[in-house]
């Protein structure tokens, strides 16, 4: 009988995936890094406990585009800042992704919230143009011109914050204690520019980013890096502490019920 891909594979064959996925090279890419402050209750809002506000309220959008051989992918992020442990780092509220291949697997491995969508990286010249969409509307647009090179930072370690959950069958809180994860970035930058520009949020029923509105743009850069990531399961967290967010991982439509906190305002369209 013909060999039936779908079904189990030998311990040799899951060690040589394995010693595979462990000896990739490098993979860059180049993408766009928006910095702002928000309003301060609007992020705090949205960050989980055991998760706290930072000293001040950031938020930052990633658009890039990867360089993957024969299969290029568009990749970006939104997370605001947040505190754990001691540990600052960054709370993604929405991942869009190209391809559903880079979905899965962040998604069941590390309880990222990633979802498909666009991801665009535009430039012409000294004119730079970045977006994230789904469901046809781009509700982050960076925009602006390059103004001038930046030093090379040293190489860096960057701390992700992801809530790992499986909703219940019935319908009715998690299957499981969920965890939180700590996913550290080790970071390299090859190239970095300065840009100047604007970041504009659009009103989207499935991805409110608009809620954290642009107050000051701290920096926006575009520049070619590559990373890898580890991730660690550092605590269990309280179900009923949870179960009020986990409206941010899929799409849900009641969302447009949601008020924003008092005294935001909407980016502009």
């Amino acid at each position: 009988m013909a060999r039936v891909r779908y079904g189990a594979r030998t311990e040799a064959e899951i060690q040589a995936a394995r010693e595979k996925s462990s000896k990739l090279p490098d993979i860059w890419s180049t993408g766009v890094v928006a910095v702002w402050e928000s309003d301060p209750d609007a992020v705090a809002a949205v960050l989980p406990p055991p998760l706290k506000p930072t000293e001040k309220p950031l938020v930052r959008a990633n658009i890039s585009k990867v360089d993957l051989p024969g299969y290029p992918l568009g990749a970006g992020s939104v997370a605001v800042a947040a505190e754990h442990n001691g540990v600052v780092g960054w709370y993604p509220l929405v991942m869009p992704m190209t391809h559903e291949r880079a979905l899965i697997g962040g998604r069941e491995v590390f309880g990222e919230p990633k979802k498909l969508g666009e991801v665009t990286v535009d430039r012409d010249g000294l004119v730079v143009n970045a977006k994230l969409a789904r469901h046809g509307i781009a509700f982050v647009e960076v925009r602006g011109a390059v103004n001038g090179a930046l030093p090379i930072p040293e190489p860096t370690v960057k701390t992700d914050f992801y809530f790992k959950f499986l909703p219940a069958v019935d319908g009715s809180g998690f299957d499981a204690d969920p965890v939180l994860v700590h996913c550290t970035r080790n970071e390299k930058v090859r190239k970095l520019e300065r840009i100047t520009g604007d970041v504009v949020l659009r009103e989207s029923m499935f991805d409110p980013i608009a809620d954290l509105p642009v107050r000051t743009i701290v920096e926006i850069t575009i520049g070619e890096k590559t990373t890898d990531q580890k991730g660690k399961v550092v605590e269990r967290v309280s179900a009923q502490a949870l179960l009020p967010y986990i409206h941010q991982r899929y799409d849900d439509p009641q969302q447009i019920l949601d008020g924003p906190p008092e005294g935001s305002e909407k980016g502009s369209a």
